[in-house]
C-alpha cells in the first residue's frame, strides 16, 4: 500500500491531525524536531515519542517515499540524483555547491506537458504531481547524504527548477515551502528559495497574492511572440503580453525583482537584435528585473539546437548591458554528468529501450520502464 509522506505535513497540519488520531497535539513539536533536526530516518528512531503514537503515524505515513536508483557526482562537486517514488517513477535532484552555500533543484512533477522543444524534461508527458511530501523528501535526501560525509553541511538554498511546472502543481508547491520555511524545521531564509515558472499569468497572480515571499524566475528565452511560440508551445496559449501583465501585478504587489531565464540558442535566439528586443520589452521594468543568461547542454533528442559560441553569449551579455539591463550568465554545475534537467532520467529509460531490445532485464532498467508509465 502506497502511504503518504510524513513530511507533506506542515507542523499546524500535523497538530491538528493528531488529535483526531487519538494522540496528543502537543507531541507535534517534538516529531517535527525528530524529522528536521534530528533528521531520523524511520518512526523508530523518534526514540522519546510514545508507541502508541508511532504507530498510529507509521499506520498513515511514511518517511520513505522515495529511494535512490542512481546516483552521479561531478568533478565540480555537483550531486545528481535519480530517485524512485514509490509507485515507480523516477524524478531527479540536483545538488549544487555555489560560492554562497549548497543549493538543491527539487522536481515537482513526474514528466512536464509545457513542452519546451529545448527540454530533456519535457520529453515524457506529465503522469502526475508530486505531493509536498515527495518534495520535501528529496531536501531531506540530499541532508543526509551531506550528513553521511560528516562534514556538518547543511542545505542552505532551495531552487524549484527541476522536472515540470511548478506553477502547475501550485498546492503541493506552496505546501512544500511552509515546510522548509518553518523556523522549527530547516529554517530556510525565504530568500534563499526561488521558484521557477514558464509563464502562467494566473498563477504568477496568485503566487503575488500568497504569503509565500519566496524569489521569483520566469523562463522566457525569447524577446517576441514569434520566437517564443517557436520554442515554448506554452506561448499559444499565455503570449508574452499576458505575460507581462502578471509580471507587472507581481512587481506591484510585491515590490520584489524578478528573474527572467533566457536559455541561448545557437543562430535561434542569441543574436545581438535579439538582445535588443529583450532590452526594450523589459525597458520600464529593467530596475526590478535580471536576467540570467543561460548556455545551452545539448540534447540527443533536440537535435536541431545547438549551443551558442562564446563571441554570441559576450555579444547578447553585453548589448543588454549597454541598456542597462541587469544580467550574468549562468555558472555551469554539472557539465560532466548529465547537468540538463531531465537528462539523467532520460538516459535511464534509453538504457531500458535498448536493453529490452537486446533481450536484457535488471533492476535499473525496470525501473526505467516503470518510469515511462
Amino acid at each position: 500500500m502506497i502511504k503518504s509522506s510524513l513530511y507533506g505535513l506542515t507542523l499546524e497540519q500535523l497538530r491538528n491531525w493528531l488529535p483526531e488520531h487519538g494522540q496528543k497535539k502537543s507531541r507535534a513539536s517534538r516529531i517535527w524536531e525528530w524529522l528536521y533536526q534530528e533528521r531520523v530516518h524511520d518512526f523508530t528512531g523518534m526514540s522519546d515519542v510514545r508507541q502508541e503514537c508511532l504507530d498510529v503515524l507509521s499506520e498513515h505515513f511514511t518517511m520513505n517515499s522515495l529511494s535512490e536508483h542512481v546516483k552521479q557526482e561531478s568533478s565540480d562537486g555537483t550531486v545528481k540524483f535519480l530517485l524512485r517514488l514509490q509507485d515507480g517513477n523516477l524524478i531527479e535532484t540536483v545538488l549544487m555547491r555555489q560560492k554562497y552555500g549548497l543549493t538543491v533543484c527539487v522536481t515537482t512533477q513526474v514528466g512536464c506537458n509545457i513542452g519546451c522543444s529545448f527540454c530533456a524534461s519535457g520529453l515524457i508527458k506529465k503522469s502526475r504531481d508530486l505531493s509536498a511530501g515527495e518534495i520535501v523528501e528529496q531536501i531531506m535526501h540530499v541532508q543526509r547524504h551531506l550528513d553521511a560525509a560528516g562534514q556538518g553541511e547543511l542545505v542552505t538554498n532551495v531552487v524549484v527548477m527541476g522536472i515540470g511546472e511548478p506553477f502547475d502543481n501550485f498546492e503541493h508547491m506552496s505546501n512544500f515551502i511552509e515546510v522548509i520555511k518553518d523556523r522549527k524545521g530547516l529554517a530556510l531564509a525565504a530568500k534563499r528559495i526561488t521558484v521557477s515558472t514558464s509563464g502562467l499569468p494566473d498563477k504568477i497572480k496568485e503566487f503575488a497574492d500568497s504569503s509565500l515571499q519566496v524569489n521569483l524566475a520566469i523562463s522566457l528565452h525569447a524577446p517576441n511572440n514569434e520566437l517564443r511560440t517557436h520554442i515554448m508551445k506554452i506561448n499559444r496559449a499565455f503570449p508574452i503580453e499576458q505575460l507581462m501583465d502578471a509580471v507587472d501585478y507581481y512587481l506591484e504587489k510585491t515590490n520584489k525583482r524578478i528573474m527572467f531565464e533566457y536559455i541561448l540558442l545557437r543562430d535561434v535566439n542569441d543574436q545581438r537584435e535579439h538582445a535588443s528586443e529583450l532590452a526594450e520589452l523589459l525597458s520600464s521594468r529593467k530596475s526590478m528585473v535580471s536576467v540570467n543568461l543561460i548556455p545551452y547542454n545539448p540534447v540527443d533528442e533536440h537535435s536541431q539546437y545547438q549551443r551558442s559560441t562564446e563571441e554570441s553569449i559576450l555579444g547578447f551579455y553585453d548589448t543588454l548591458k549597454k541598456n542597462n539591463i541587469n544580467s550574468t550568465v549562468r555558472m555551469e554545475h554539472g557539465t560532466d554528468i548529465d547537468a540538463a534537467c531531465g537528462q539523467l532520467r532520460s538516459k535511464q529509460m534509453k538504457n531500458n529501450a535498448e536493453a529490452k531490445a537486446n533481450g536484457k532485464s535488471d533492476v535499473k532498467t525496470d525501473a526505467g520502464r516503470l518510469a515511462m508509465g
